[in-house]
């Protein structure tokens, strides 16, 4: 717990810790037939199909947006981008825990 919460625990405000898990969100697409994380301006507004997925560290999901712009999608096609959306939320919580541990220093 960061000392700030260790101040609010303390000072009776927090009875425990409200931080329960990692939590990360990531855009993807399908760009010309091609699965992306991470889409930039130019492909967000030319993609085929895109999604935001919102997944904690362990593993649940938060929240799935997934629509279809110029075209529908298949299964195939939305499970690649759920594991490309695993794979994003996965760097992301790597650089919450680095950043977490570099201010605790």
């Amino acid at each position: 717990m960061s000392s700030a919460l260790n101040y609010l625990r303390d000072e009776g405000v927090l009875k425990a810790d409200p931080i329960l898990d990692q939590v990360a969100a990531v855009s993807c697409g399908v760009c010309d037939g091609v699965p992306v994380l991470d889409l930039d301006y130019e492909e967000d507004s030319e993609a085929e199909a895109d999604s935001n997925f919102v997944l904690t560290g362990s593993g649940q999901i938060v929240e799935v947006q997934a629509t279809g712009e110029k075209r529908g999608f298949s299964r195939a096609e939305f499970d690649r981008l759920f594991s490309l959306a695993e794979i994003g939320c996965t760097e992301l919580f790597a650089l919450q825990k680095a950043a977490l541990e570099a201010v605790r220093r």
